[in-house]
């Protein structure tokens, strides 16, 4: 079939649909298809990984010593590395922060590999004992899926995004079963604003997506939880206290992960990057191997009352028996689990931080309350699965600033709500005081410094949406510095309807001025000074001006209201590119802003 016919065939197609479905109606099938879409993502790619950790640990581990296994996440960095470069041909962004890239830079359109990179780089590196999670990248892949469905469809931009959003929420739902949260994830994180136009398709494709992962799995879930002593009065303070910890490990998460990602982009090799990050997270797993990969194993074991199945292989031989031994152990992966999380991304890793949130939340959680339990004088027995899930909480809560994720997410696995009170106190106190070390979440802060990111919002959002080329104005009529009044009058005041003219270097194109018409209507018609008055002396300096590509349109709005002027011009590296005008910049925003709320 040709590419003419391919082209006609997908018309039709996109006319029938045009007369037959209206776009509310359209929108919701596509929430549906999206769903089911990224459910069997997230299985290609749960499937891919364990076939990985299969061949590894069952197969691998009966013909070496386990001291090799420092050698394999080096030996997968090389391999992301190989298929990054020679199969997909793009450098695959880990996790959610590439999806709030493409909603703030380009109108949620997402790349073509973007909807397999991570199927195929993000199963090796955690098989291989990256210590990262899938979770993100099953995110990014349904996102692809989403985006590249949307460009097929001739999808507009405000529900595109939804259906980003969709397909996030899916991939959530899918992985852990989780619906309402999974809603509600997509709401805090990428800023939707909630109406029932959107949360219609958010509800189907989270049903989708977890019905799709019931289809495959069955009721298996990643972390099962069965509570065993419910919520009391008596334990607010630890629950508090828990909250202040969380908090606090929530600060030290995302201050270490930023400043190893910024140690490993100045290191300018790739294989350079792999062999330090490699070589340092083999060693740390060598020493620690709780910290190989997702690192879920662990969390059971440690609910479960049974730390001595993950500890016991600690190259310190020290005696599991000692409660403060397990509770030193355990405070060091705490602190270990995001260098090593770090590690693997500097090294070209693929993954998302979500796994290793929650393994460091829980693993915090249950040091504490082993903490607690050491001392009777406290009066208090603080239930191990109950503090280890509370803990998840407070780490989600603090790293990725969604307290309502954190709080449902724990409330769905359980399977009930007899830990939504102390979730919900321990997320309170973990968000106000990671809030006071970080304004934005590691998923965000990128985006959020430089002014670029879509929250709730609204106004803010709709700037951020709005690019300079909608609203730059180049049918100025340029005015240049070696001018007289007579071509200032002939060739600028006659053949433009402006009130106002750039003058430039002509030249180097720069901007030295404007020259307004109220201030030279009085001398168009004394023709004697036509030629006696340049430009310079007619021109004035303009009272702000533009700086395309360093100013937001938040900041050219700032810069409308402390001027109060009606025009103001735009440069580019210094030369004239033309003028934005306060009544188109507000016609855009008016259209924009009924765009993004219909």
């Amino acid at each position: 079939m040709t590419t003419h016919h391919q082209q006609h065939l997908l018309k039709r197609l996109l006319i029938w649909r045009v007369k037959h479905i209206s776009d509310r109606r359209f929108i919701l099938i596509l929430s549906g298809i999206i769903g089911i879409a990224t459910g069997l993502a997230a299985l290609a790619m749960r499937s891919f990984t364990h076939f990985i950790q299969w061949l590894l640990d069952d197969k691998l581990a009966q013909t070496i010593t386990y001291s090799f296994y420092f050698i394999l996440p080096m030996l997968g960095f090389a391999i992301v590395y190989l298929v990054k470069k020679y199969v997909i041909r793009h450098d695959v962004n880990h996790g959610i922060p590439s999806i709030l890239y493409a909603v703030a830079h380009q109108k949620g359109i997402m790349k073509r590999f973007q909807a397999y990179g991570s199927i195929l780089t993000a199963p090796i590196t955690v098989g291989f004992g990256g210590s990262v999670g899938l979770e993100g990248p099953m995110v990014v892949t349904g996102a692809g899926i989403s985006s590249n469905i949307c460009r097929f469809f001739h999808i507009n931009q405000s529900n595109r995004m939804l259906l980003l959003a969709c397909a996030c929420a899916a991939a959530l739902a899918a992985i852990f079963k989780v619906p309402i949260a999974a809603i509600l994830f997509a709401i805090e994180v990428f800023g939707l604003d909630l109406t029932l136009s959107s949360l219609i398709p958010l509800f189907i494709a989270s049903l989708c997506g977890v019905f799709t992962s019931y289809f495959f799995f069955g009721s298996e879930v990643l972390i099962p939880i069965t509570i065993t002593r419910a919520f009391s009065l008596q334990g607010i303070p630890f629950y508090i206290l828990l909250g202040v910890v969380g908090g606090l490990m929530s600060a030290y998460f995302t201050y270490v992960y930023e400043k190893m990602n910024a140690a490993f982009k100045k290191l300018t090799s790739p294989w350079l990057k792999i062999v330090v990050g490699g070589a340092i997270l083999g060693l740390l797993i060598y020493i620690m191997p709780p910290l190989y990969g997702e690192g879920h194993e662990i969390i059971n074991h440690l609910k479960e009352g049974h730390p001595e199945l993950s500890l016991s292989s600690n190259i310190f031989g020290w005696d599991l028996s000692n409660a403060w031994v397990i509770i030193l152990l355990l405070a060091a992966l705490t602190f270990a689990k995001v260098i090593a999380t770090s590690l693997t991304f500097g090294a070209g890793g693929v993954g998302g931080i979500f796994s290793p949130m929650l393994f460091m939340g829980g693993v915090m959680g249950n040091c504490l309350a082993r903490i607690i339990n050491e001392f009777p004088i406290l009066g208090y027995k603080a239930e191990l699965p109950n503090f280890t899930l509370v803990g998840m909480t407070a780490l989600m809560t603090g790293v990725l600033h969604a307290p309502l994720t954190a709080v449902f997410l724990i409330a769905e696995v359980t399977g009930g709500y007899s830990l939504l009170v102390p979730a919900m106190l321990t997320a309170a106190v973990s968000f106000l005081v990671a809030k006071y070390f970080n304004k934005y979440s590691v998923y965000t802060m990128e985006l959020g410094r430089k002014g670029e990111l879509i929250s709730q919002n609204k106004d803010q959002s709709i700037l951020t949406l709005m690019d300079f080329d909608q609203v730059v104005e180049h049918n100025f009529t340029p005015v240049y510095t070696d001018m007289k009044l007579r071509e200032v009058v002939y060739n600028a005041v006659r053949e433009s309807n402006r009130n106002i003219y750039p003058v430039l270097d002509r030249e180097k194109g720069t901007l030295q001025g404007v020259i307004l018409l109220d201030d030279i209507r009085h001398l168009i018609f004394e023709t004697n000074y036509y030629d006696k008055i340049p430009a310079v002396e007619l021109m004035q300096k303009p009272p702000a001006i533009i700086e395309m590509g360093k100013d937001k349109m938040s900041t050219v709005m700032d810069k409308f209201q402390h001027t109060g002027a009606w025009n103001l011009p735009v440069v580019k590296d210094g030369k004239y590119v033309g003028f934005i005008s306060k009544s188109k910049l507000l016609s855009i925003y008016r259209r924009k802003l009924i765009y993004f709320t219909q």
